[in-house]
């Protein structure tokens, strides 16, 4: 039984943190166990409240979150984006008894700090695109490298900026004012230092490792889409869509756990941060042969919405086992094919067009095998409105990939707003 409860206790209880559409996806996995939690989440937003009770402490207020947690006695607290992980929340709410899914403050520098990710890669012979790390200091160096750099050349802010400071330049001109944005603060501290790294062609793939320190256990992994237009066209996005499970020879499989997973957890461990949570490993697979593109160090947004539903297994005992550290290692099996894709406002990535009324979510989720996850909604006047980038998330399951496709476009057909943009080519054939 899941963290040594006790037969008579009250319902176990969780704390999930977050606000997105992976954070619904989450909040769902976990309702679904046999152990019938209590949960509880902060912020969340109207689809997750149907499902758990809201706190009034913000995420940001660590210690409160701990003297909650406390006083009210969760079990287990599941966070779900990167921006508190990087502040240091896991290491507050552990000091204080509370067993986490997410990792410390020094393990989250995998994402937190894409130059820490890189010189880590290289310390463990993690295969990664070759690189340059420049400060703002540099600025003449940076210029010079950009000017010289073979094309496309990729540019990328180093600390975090939720998705968006990652470009792919195709010619010179583009470089260099991408650079420039990077010099002039066009994400702020977030590209105090940058990345200059060579532009690696293939077949993107996402791999989830759930990690409880020394262990890991592999999810089967998805494939997302970034940009925010069809054909892999337009501005780098938080995620237009995704799909899972991507079909992979066995032969790759045991190479990305040899070669990368492995090495990270366990160099993670012996310089003394033991990663606990979710690593996510965002891979560029050129002809067989898989690199690193970034580390994650949570469930990415939108792999969660397609990877937490195509497995038939107690997210609870899994999450709370690796929260514990005694994880079972191994992979878990796909028992059908889940297809997301992405509602955005107007505008979205740059500049979102918010307060649009939506229509038709209920008239979605009710479709069977589909799922509605939201992201950016508020509810107000007894409607739904529109309140992010990213609205919705919605997730088509079948047998077959094609079928997962096909649930996903025609519950997507039922829900509208004004500027509603979505990309009609997930999961498409190729």
């Amino acid at each position: 039984m899941l963290l040594n409860s006790v037969q008579g206790e009250m319902a176990l209880r969780v704390l999930v943190i977050g606000s997105g559409a992976r954070e619904h996806a989450l909040v769902w996995a976990l309702a679904r166990s046999g152990e019938r939690p209590e949960l509880f989440v902060t912020p969340g937003n109207p689809g997750i409240w149907e499902l758990a009770r809201p706190l009034e402490i913000p995420p940001q207020e660590h210690r409160e979150l701990a003297r909650f947690c406390r006083l009210e006695r969760i079990r287990l607290v599941v966070v779900g984006p990167e921006q508190p992980l990087s502040e240091g929340i896991a290491d507050v709410l552990r000091d204080a008894g509370s067993a986490v899914f997410g990792p410390s403050k020094a393990a989250a520098q995998l994402e937190a700090s894409k130059a820490f990710a890189k010189g880590f890669m290289e310390r463990y012979g993690i295969p990664t695109a070759r690189y340059r790390v420049f400060t703002r200091r540099d600025a003449e160096a940076a210029r010079r490298y950009v000017e010289a750099h073979p094309l496309p050349v990729v540019l990328k802010a180093s600390g975090l900026a939720a998705g968006k400071g990652v470009t792919v330049a195709t010619t010179r001109q583009e470089a260099l004012e991408s650079l420039e944005a990077l010099l002039e603060g066009a994400f702020g501290e977030a590209a105090e230092t940058f990345v200059v790294e060579e532009f690696l062609a293939g077949e993107e793939l996402s791999v989830l490792a759930l990690c409880d320190g020394e262990r890991f256990c592999l999810p089967p992994p998805a494939r997302d889409y970034k940009r925010a237009l069809e054909g892999d066209r337009g501005k780098n996005t938080g995620g237009m869509g995704a799909y899972a499970p991507v079909p992979i020879p066995e032969q790759l499989r045991q190479r990305i756990q040899q070669r990368i997973i492995a090495p990270a957890v366990q160099g993670m461990a012996r310089e003394g941060t033991p990663f606990v949570g979710c690593l996510y490993a965002g891979l560029m697979l050129v002809g067989e042969e898989p690199y690193v593109l970034e580390f994650n160090v949570r469930f990415g947004d939108p792999e969660a919405q397609v990877v937490l539903p195509s497995v038939e297994v107690d997210w609870l005992e899994l999450l709370g086992s690796a929260a514990e550290g005694r994880l079972r290692a191994g992979e878990l099996q796909a028992t059908r094919s889940a297809c997301c894709v992405v509602l955005a406002s107007q505008g979205y990535p740059d500049a979102p067009q918010t307060g649009a009324r939506i229509s038709g979510v209920d008239a979605a989720a009710a479709m069977p095998d589909v799922l509605v996850f939201h992201a950016g909604t508020r509810f107000e006047n007894g409607a739904l409105w529109s309140a992010g980038g990213r609205v919705l998330s919605v997730v088509g399951l079948g047998q077959t990939l094609q079928q997962a496709r096909q649930r996903a476009y025609e519950a997507v057909e039922r829900i509208a707003f004004e500027g509603m943009m979505y990309r009609r080519d997930i999961a498409a054939q190729r």
